[in-house]
């Protein structure tokens, strides 16, 4: 959708000139000339080499003020006007159509179309030369994370409590309690990326809850657990100071995971939807509550707490293996259809939080759902749960439970299993491009043109090239 700024005067596109055959007419009568101004001088102060042209057309409805408040969301998002006309529609009488011949980076013209896409419909978009983002394909692609910095765009969504509970949540009758959480979740929505997560003192009842959770699931955990979650459970605590009288500092719990595998935490004030929550997994960035269940019975929460995160999720987002799994999950959903996405969360739901493994010829668990849930993780390896092989086909279409035990659990012979298996059925999830997480940046590299894949294939011979040289001075080594 965009070609290299063409340098001195120019005259601007036309509907005439993208060969739709009406009488060009220009637009005087609904915006004011210092409107375009303050456009052209926000503009100026960018880099003109990182911006291309485009032209869209919107059809607007025949109503006052419809067009300016369209039009501010160029102002707004900083994008230069060259050229504006406007036509009665053809498609609709009561509509008018709008030309916008403007200039911008692939960043605000993706941000304008989905805003725009909020309150008009876009007609047309003429791609110039070179096109590299915003294709006729891209058009209903949804909104999403380019940057590890934009998840501050979407952290703050919480569908579901948060400061607020439902009348049947343990703690909605104390004031006490409810008062605390709002605590947490101003902290939570306060945190912008970057930020330090802010220590807690807990108070002396919420440590006697998390250490009776502790204490029981600790008895099960040699028994129960898979052998990747007892090798990194003791580092937790070495390193975090993760023990019965002491909850860790998010903190504390977030460089941890930095240094093993590259995940990081980010505070949340409750539950995100599927495609914001996944989103953070593509950037290795783990949502993650800090509150505690209410005490009236430690061993149950209708949500997920810092109980649940931290001895379900941590261990386990500590191993390579995982983390890389995890994350490429959410890296499938960016992009994808809301559909899509609820398939994705549906099979994170049964891997990540409820999913089974075999080792040693034993079930063992390795969702954080049955690892931080007693009486869960005892009915899943009871023998007497229905249990069936992981396939994300099938995994997919599963009802997902949040208030009794699961009807079925998944269970796959290793993560590498797994892995694969989400990765064929991510080939099925239809977008118009893939896209690649660059760890060096902390964003993703969108890949659907042949310049943006022949930079990866660069990437690639370069690391390739390492490899050659590795096994070249092992051979000399060994006299090979």
């Amino acid at each position: 959708m965009y070609s290299n700024k063409v340098e001195g005067p120019r005259r601007g596109r036309s509907f005439d000139s993208m060969n739709i055959g009406f009488e060009e007419k220009l637009l005087n009568n609904e915006i004011n000339k210092s409107t375009f101004t303050k456009i052209e001088e926000n503009t100026e102060k960018k880099n003109s080499s990182e911006k291309g042209r485009a032209t869209i057309i919107f059809s607007l409805k025949n109503e006052v003020g419809g067009l300016v408040k369209a039009l501010k969301l160029f102002q707004e998002n900083h994008v230069n006007l060259i050229h504006i006309e406007s036509r009665k529609s053809k498609r609709r009488n009561s509509e008018f159509e709008i030309f916008v011949d403007c200039d911008s980076n692939h960043e605000q013209l993706n941000e304008i179309i989905h805003l725009l896409r909020k309150h008009v419909n876009v007609v047309d978009m003429d791609p110039p030369d070179n096109s590299c983002l915003l294709e006729e394909d891209m058009y209903d692609v949804p909104w999403f994370p380019k940057k590890i910095s934009d998840l501050d765009k979407c952290a703050n969504r919480v569908l579901m409590y948060g400061s607020e509970l439902d009348a049947d949540h343990p703690g909605f009758k104390d004031n006490v309690y409810r008062k605390r959480r709002k605590y947490f979740a101003d902290l939570a929505m306060a945190y912008r990326h970057g930020d330090p997560i802010p220590y807690i003192e807990f108070t002396e009842e919420e440590v006697k809850t998390w250490g009776v959770v502790y204490r029981e699931l600790n008895k099960l955990y040699p028994t129960h657990a898979c052998r990747e979650y007892l090798k990194n459970l003791p580092l937790l605590s070495k390193y975090c100071e993760c023990r019965e009288d002491n909850i860790p500092q998010l903190e504390d719990v977030s460089r941890f995971l930095k240094e093993r595998t590259g995940f990081t935490i980010r505070p949340v004030a409750g539950y995100l939807s599927p495609r914001d929550f996944l989103a953070g997994l593509a950037f290795r960035v783990f949502h993650c509550t800090q509150y505690v269940r209410h005490s009236s019975d430690p061993l149950y929460t209708p949500e997920p707490d810092t109980c649940h995160e931290l001895l379900g999720h941590v261990p386990l987002l500590a191993e390579p293996s995982f983390a890389q799994f995890s994350q490429e999950i959410g890296l499938a959903s960016l992009g994808a259809s809301d559909d899509s996405v609820q398939k994705l969360a549906t099979c994170y739901f049964f891997t990540v939080e409820f999913g089974l493994c075999k080792q040693e010829g034993q079930l063992r668990a390795y969702g954080a759902g049955l690892l931080s849930s007693i009486s869960e993780l005892k009915h899943a390896l009871s023998g007497h749960a229905r249990i069936m092989p992981f396939d994300p086909k099938v995994t997919s279409k599963q009802e997902c439970i949040i208030t009794t035990f699961q009807d079925v659990y998944f269970v796959s012979d290793s993560f590498e299993e797994a892995k694969v298996k989400m990765r064929e059925f991510a080939k099925t999830i239809k977008r118009p491009f893939t896209v690649r997480y660059n760890p060096y940046t902390q964003s993703v590299d969108v890949l659907k043109d042949t310049p943006s894949i022949n930079s990866v294939v660069e990437e690639l011979r370069h690391e390739l090239d390492i490899v050659g040289d590795a096994l070249s001075r092992l051979n000399k080594q060994l006299g090979v």
